[in-house]
């Protein structure tokens, strides 16, 4: 499990969120992040594809060419999943937020769950 003072980027949590109930290639990693937070967060090409390869280098995640792209003309499109690692520290960063949502919650700052402001 990754060193827990070492914290993954936004983007990159997005994509382990992304890949956590199953295996996308990179466009559909963008789609699917888009309309889990209901636009607030694009990831860019350059930010999906930066922090994929780093994914892949530390481990969280891996990638194959898909079966039903390798016959067809674009078969450099490749298909991710997260690792055991990736589940993992996926949740330990879920966790670190929580902490951090309860602390904020302890103050004036929010207003109370289910109350309208």
């Amino acid at each position: 499990m990754k060193d827990p003072s070492s914290r993954i980027t936004p983007a990159a949590f997005q994509i382990l969120l992304s890949l956590a109930d199953g295996e996308r290639h990179g466009y559909a990693i963008m789609q699917e992040v888009e309309q889990r937070t209901r636009g607030e967060v694009l990831l860019a090409p350059g930010t999906l594809y930066r922090s994929l390869h780093r994914l892949l280098e530390e481990g969280l995640v891996e990638s194959h060419h898909s079966a039903e792209e390798a016959s067809s003309a674009d078969s450099r499109r490749r298909v991710y999943r997260i690792t055991q690692e990736g589940v993992a520290t996926a949740r330990q960063e879920t966790q670190r937020l929580q902490r951090l949502l309860a602390s904020a919650a302890a103050t004036s700052l929010l207003d109370p769950v289910g109350t309208d402001g």
